[in-house]
């Protein structure tokens, strides 16, 4: 293994963590759609159908997969984060008055053409996490992942940092950022998120140590920076006074900076290494005859070769567990499965559902008379994150744990929460909000971070770029068909509102009953398809 590889397997992991860090810009919707529906006269069917179209993006997402196989990735990347710039950009230049026309078809092309942006980085970072970490590639993928709950609580803390007051001014903040810090964390890491070959495969025991280690410190650096996000996402004044805008913002981005720990310890290690060599083999060199050193070279590469033999034999229960899949197929035999309609009904009522609230926030925050829609954002973003990290957290430390559940009954386990949360805003407390928020926040992000290892369980890990994103194009169907149901209800509740608005807990009420039934129908999806691969999860733990 070459003397750098280590080093350049955690700086593509940190490189994933950035990237995911800055692509949900969709996420940060419900912060400013109150504005831009204001901005660009919108009715609320007209706002709903941006939402969806963000979301839309995501039936195109298996072209990002199918690239990523034959084009470079840095170029992949560039595509991504172009799409992106195009797509929020333009939309900038015509709130701020810089284009002069654009109809509501062009604004929605946009819309979906930004939405797709994200796909493409996504791909990048699961293909390098998944390709660089094979034998820990679901605590890679959730680590990284993980940030992606991240992406509106960054977002919104770099719109407070600039601005507090104008609702019309951190709308285009947001459009302007959306736009143009994908395309810089694309530049800046596209050099370092890329496949590091074969070799990360060939790890001596002592490497294998070094990785523990390093996942370790990730972890705490990772639950810290969460911890950190919530606070900042709390709604007290106290909080607001210790902690201003521009240090929030800061504070944010040391913890992005703090992975960046690992891969400078292993350069440090390297050098330190190179150094010892360089003195011990002067001292052999004075001390030894030639055929000593020749005796004792063979000696040293048998011991590394017996080492490495029986850190494959130790691990047999660790590292290599559960590596296997259900089966390894494309994605038309895929769509030939029971199992993938059964999974892909189970996430459209679950994480997709969860995502269609968070898209909604900023409309049923308004309608219930609350003004603390950027705080609602930021703590469904924080929970968001807790939610995508939590099992790789657990799944990292109790994998060998035969009591460790399938992935399918896991994500059963989260939607029966969610559907209480659904009936939970029928209260009409803002206790109730909050609380609703971050249940919904932290069981979708989970859904959608298990949601990762369930597709290579299932169906393989050699066609996951296109599998996944297939099970994924789920997202705009339900967030077509779920938003589409709750505008409607809406516009029936706010018909002789002026202005069409709807103010009220009735404007939601039967859309969290329906959301709420939905979810626990999804529930009981989850429950057949663990039933139907319970024999296939025992064998495999």
């Amino acid at each position: 293994m070459p003397l750098n590889s280590n080093i350049l397997q955690w700086l593509s992991l940190v490189g994933a963590i950035w990237l995911q860090s800055i692509n949900g810009t969709n996420s940060n919707f419900p912060a400013y759609s109150s504005q831009l529906k204001q901005l660009l006269s919108l009715s609320q069917l007209q706002l709903n159908n941006l939402a969806f179209a963000s979301d839309a993006g995501k039936l195109f997402g298996w072209i990002s997969g199918v690239a990523s196989v034959y084009l470079p990735l840095w170029l992949v990347l560039l595509i991504g984060s172009t799409l992106g710039l195009i797509g929020y950009g333009l939309q900038y230049l015509f709130v701020t008055h810089t284009i002069s026309h654009l109809s509501y078809a062009h604004i929605f092309l946009l819309t979906v053409l930004a939405g797709n942006s994200i796909c493409w980085i996504n791909t990048v970072c699961y293909v390098v996490t998944i390709k660089n970490f094979p034998f820990d590639r679901q605590v890679a993928v959730g680590i990284t992942s993980s940030y992606l709950g991240l992406s509106a609580k960054l977002y919104t803390s770099a719109v407070n940092a600039i601005e507090t007051s104008s609702p019309n001014k951190r709308a285009k903040l947001y459009l302007l950022f959306n736009s143009i810090i994908p395309l810089l964390a694309c530049v800046v890491t596209s050099p370092v998120v890329r496949e590091i070959g074969d070799h990360v495969q060939e790890s001596s025991s002592s490497s294998r140590r070094r990785t523990r280690g390093g996942f370790v410190f990730m972890f705490v650096v990772t639950i810290v920076t969460g911890c950190y996000a919530v606070l900042g996402s709390l709604d007290l004044s106290k909080l607001k006074t210790l902690l201003p805008p521009v240090k929030n913002l800061i504070g944010i981005v040391i913890c992005l900076l703090a992975p960046l720990v690992i891969p400078l310890g292993e350069k440090i290690r390297c050098f330190v290494e190179d150094k010892r060599l360089i003195n011990r083999v002067k001292r052999v060199h004075n001390s030894t005859s030639i055929e000593e050193v020749s005796s004792r070279l063979e000696n040293g590469v048998a011991t590394k070769e017996e080492e490495d033999h029986q850190l494959r034999d130790d691990d047999s229960d660790g590292i290599y567990h559960g590596l296997g899949a259900k089966e390894e197929i494309g994605a038309m035999l895929m769509l030939q499965r029971v199992d993938f309609w059964l999974y892909f009904f189970v996430y459209f009522s679950g994480a997709t559902l969860g995502l269609v609230f968070l898209n909604n926030l900023g409309q049923i925050a308004e309608s219930r008379g609350c003004s603390g829609t950027s705080s609602l954002v930021s703590l469904s973003s924080s929970f968001g994150f807790f939610g995508r990290l939590i099992p790789s957290l657990f799944g990292y430390f109790f994998s060998r744990s035969k009591h460790m559940i399938p992935s399918p009954a896991s994500i059963g386990a989260l939607m029966a929460p969610m559907a209480g949360a659904f009936m939970l805003l029928l209260n009409e407390t803002n206790v109730a909000l909050y609380t609703s928020t971050a249940i919904i926040g932290v069981c979708s992000g989970a859904i959608t971070s298990i949601s990762v290892a369930t597709t290579t369980e299932l169906f393989g890990t050699k066609n996951f770029s296109v599998n996944h994103n297939i099970v994924v194009a789920n997202i705009p169907i339900g967030s077509f068909l779920f938003g589409y149901l709750a505008a409607l209800v809406y516009r029936k509740e706010g018909h002789n509102a002026h202005n069409g608005k709807c103010m009220g807990m009735a404007c939601y009420r039967t859309t969290f009953i329906l959301w709420g039934s939905f979810c626990l129908f999804g529930t009981f999806l989850a429950l057949i398809l663990y039933a139907r691969t319970r024999k296939f999860y025992s064998q495999r733990h």
